[in-house]
C-alpha cells in the first residue's frame, strides 16, 4: 500500500514538487533538498528527506529543533514549513521503504538517550510520515521560540507527550485511524497553504498600489 501511495503521489505532486525545487533554489543559495539522520526502525539509521528550509549549515549551527520564528529559517522555508510543503521529498523515503505512511515521526538521534525504556519500543515500528506525535509537534512551534533554549524545551514540554500519543495509535492501529490522521494532517495544512498564497498576492497588490 505504501508503494502504491508514494508512486500514485509522485506522479500526481510532480509539478508542484518541480516547482517549490525551483522557487527553493532561486531564493536561496544552496542544495533544493536537505538530507538528515534520522533512527529508523530497530535503530537502524536513514537519511530523510525534505526540501531544504534553512540557510546551508544551519543544522550545525544550532539546535536540532527549531520554533517558528527561527532566524536560520528562510523566508520561503517558514511558509513550506507552515504547509509542510517541505515534507513532500519524503515520499521517496516512502518508496524506498524507510518510512510508511502513518506512524511515529522518525526521530533525530540526538534525542534517543531521552527515552524511556517504554518509549524505545517505537523503534520496533517503521516510522511515518504522518502521526498523532507529529501533529501535536506541528501546533506547538512558538513554544520554541527562545534563544538557546529550543532543544531543552522540546524534551521537557513536548518530547514525552508525543511519544505518547505514538504509543497509544500504536496500541490501536486501525485503517480507519490512519485515514483520520490523514485528514487531520491535510486539514493543518491546507489552510496554511492559502493564507501563504494569500500573503504573497497581498504584498503584490499592496506594492503595485504603491508604484
Amino acid at each position: 500500500m505504501d508503494i502504491g501511495v508514494a508512486l500514485i503521489l509522485l506522479v500526481v505532486l510532480l509539478v508542484p514538487m518541480m516547482l517549490v525545487a525551483v522557487l527553493v533554489r532561486c531564493t536561496s543559495r544552496g542544495p533544493v533538498l536537505y538530507r538528515q539522520w534520522r533512527a529508523g526502525r530497530g535503530l537502524q539509521p536513514f537519511v530523510i528527506l525534505k526540501f531544504r528550509s534553512m540557510s546551508v549549515g544551519a543544522d550545525r549551527a544550532g539546535p536540532a529543533v527549531s520554533g517558528s520564528m527561527d532566524p536560520r529559517v528562510t523566508r520561503v522555508g517558514r511558509w513550506l514549513r507552515r504547509s509542510h510543503l517541505d515534507e513532500l521529498p519524503q515520499l521517496v523515503n516512502l518508496l524506498r521503504g524507510d518510512m510508511t505512511l502513518v506512524g511515529p515521526r522518525p526521530e533525530v538521534e540526538r534525542f534517543l538517550p531521552y527515552y524511556t525504556r517504554g518509549e524505545l519500543r517505537l523503534l520496533d515500528d517503521r516510522p511515518g510520515i504522518v502521526g498523532p506525535g507529529a501533529l501535536y509537534v506541528a501546533k506547538r512551534g512558538d513554544e520554541l521560540d527562545v534563544p538557546g533554549h529550543a532543544e531543552e524545551l522540546y524534551v521537557e514540554r513536548q518530547l514525552h507527550t508525543k511519544l505518547a500519543l505514538d504509543l497509544a495509535y500504536l496500541r490501536d492501529r486501525r485503517l480507519a485511524t490512519d485515514v483520520q490522521l490523514v485528514a487531520q494532517a491535510l486539514c493543518v495544512s491546507l489552510p496554511r497553504f492559502a493564507d501563504g498564497r494569500s500573503a504573497r498576492v497581498a504584498a503584490h497588490v499592496s506594492r503595485g498600489s504603491r508604484v
